[in-house]
């Protein structure tokens, strides 16, 4: 180490050991750090997922939790709801699959992954969850619209209905299942956050289709679904913390902000139109759209925290400083 005559470092010399940029323990006044990659290049990839993605996401949910509606309202004996949500699921089922096949390029790719059944591979797993419901539920709907085969309609109604849970939430487990940092960080929110949109959208379709006499089920199922999704997206936000910016920035930021209002908006009219058909139908349109404003701004975020180095590097260094038991710092 070199010194001045009177004994002090020179300014050049450094008194850290040579460890230049590196930040102290929180609450020291150091620069706010500024994370880089390699050349400025994307730490990780981008997903190469397609417009049809999200929309698979909000049909998939939609036919989900419509076919569990529907075997409620059957078992029930509200043979109109069941109808309605019946038809509503078979519709999102046979608009999901091509959307499915679509994204992945050839439609053959979607047979290949039915070749085997992996329990631990979320994508393996609802492939043969949306195989199996995808037949059911629209073997549901036309026996019942056409009167034909009463028997394999009921069986077909129980396994769309038994299904259903599983195809509304697995896509939260499936998105959570990657490297982008704002889905996997999120992993035990978005399944909740999925669950409630799907569920508000079943209801809202049905109201859409069900007379007001026979649509209160629908209601309830519309009111209680927006309420989970709301607080569930909430404290998704929350458990993020700074991960969770892109959903207040960018195209990410006001579809959240868009699915929030058009959510609580909807809810707000159904719960007070009752019976009342112009309010509840407006409603239920409202919260349509807040369902499919909330999958395309989960699909936008993870795009964006994936071309942010910072929200790749900032978890892995918490974690590497939990895991060490020391005070978490930064590297510029």
């Amino acid at each position: 180490m070199s010194r001045s005559p009177d004994g002090d470092r020179r300014d050049g010399d450094r008194r850290d050991g040579g460890r230049r940029g590196r930040s102290r323990v929180r609450g020291s006044m150091v620069p706010e750090a500024e994370f880089r990659s390699y050349y400025g290049r994307p730490i990780i990839k981008e997903p190469v997922w397609t417009w049809e993605v999200p929309w698979y996401l909000f049909a998939g949910g939609l036919a989900g939790a419509s076919s569990s509606l529907g075997l409620g309202a059957r078992l029930s004996g509200n043979d109109r709801l069941a109808r309605a949500a019946f038809t509503v699921a078979g519709a999102g089922a046979a608009v999901g699959v091509p959307l499915l096949a679509s994204d992945l390029g050839r439609p053959e790719r979607f047979l290949y992954m039915l070749r085997m059944f992996k329990v631990t591979s979320p994508l393996s797993v609802g492939s043969w969850i949306l195989a199996g419901l995808s037949p059911a539920a629209v073997g549901a709907t036309v026996s019942d619209r056409l009167g034909i085969f009463p028997r394999l309609g009921r069986v077909a109604e129980v396994t769309a209905g038994l299904l259903g849970p599983a195809l509304a939430t697995y896509t939260g487990t499936l998105v959570a299942d990657t490297a982008v940092p704002v889905w996997h960080e999120a992993g035990r929110e978005l399944p909740f956050v999925f669950a409630g949109s799907a569920a508000a959208s079943a209801g809202a379709a049905a109201l859409l289709l069900t007379p007001p006499a026979d649509a209160g089920p629908a209601r309830r199922l519309a009111v209680s679904g927006a309420l989970l999704e709301l607080g569930a997206g909430q404290a998704m936000e929350r458990s993020l913390g700074e991960l969770g910016e892109p959903y207040h920035q960018g195209p990410a930021g006001r579809l959240a902000r868009l699915a929030k209002a058009c959510t609580a908006a909807g809810a707000g009219l159904v719960a007070a139109g009752g019976r009342r058909r112009g309010l509840t139908a407006a409603g239920a349109a409202l919260v349509l759209a807040g369902s499919a404003c909330e999958r395309w701004a989960v699909y936008k975020a993870g795009f964006q925290s994936a071309r942010d180095p910072k929200y790749i590097v900032g978890p892995q260094r918490a974690r590497l400083a939990a895991r060490a038991g020391a005070p978490e710092q930064i590297e510029q």
